[in-house]
């Protein structure tokens, strides 16, 4: 089974950054696209940024420009770095990989950006 934990999600000032990373372990059966969410409070879950196994990658209009994933094979980990931080940004932010077995998803970290 496949387990995602997610790390670097703290408090910020708007325009800062933040780099959050995915740990991916066990089993993700050839799994070749990894996703970043958020979820605001009253929101739903929504897609910010998709990787695929040949490094292309795909961004929500809200955040291009600003955010960047990548991956790491040998550490096994994806990351996500946001810069420019909004207000609007603030969510518990949530790594996805579909594996043959069904989706993964991580336990979330929170990201908070005042104003």
């Amino acid at each position: 089974q496949a387990h995602l934990v997610e790390s670097g999600g703290g408090l910020v000032q708007a325009g800062g950054s933040l780099r959050l990373s995915c740990a991916v372990s066990g089993r993700i059966g050839g799994a070749n696209v990894a996703h970043w969410y958020r979820q605001a409070p009253g929101n739903q879950r929504d897609v910010v940024a998709t990787i695929s196994i040949t490094g292309a990658t795909t961004y929500a209009d809200s955040v291009k420009g600003r955010f960047t994933i990548s991956r790491d094979k040998r550490r096994s980990t994806v990351y996500l770095q946001m810069n420019n931080l909004k207000p609007e940004d603030t969510a518990v932010y949530y790594c996805k990989v579909p594996t043959p077995w069904g989706e993964v998803w991580g336990q979330g970290t929170q990201v908070t950006v005042s104003s």
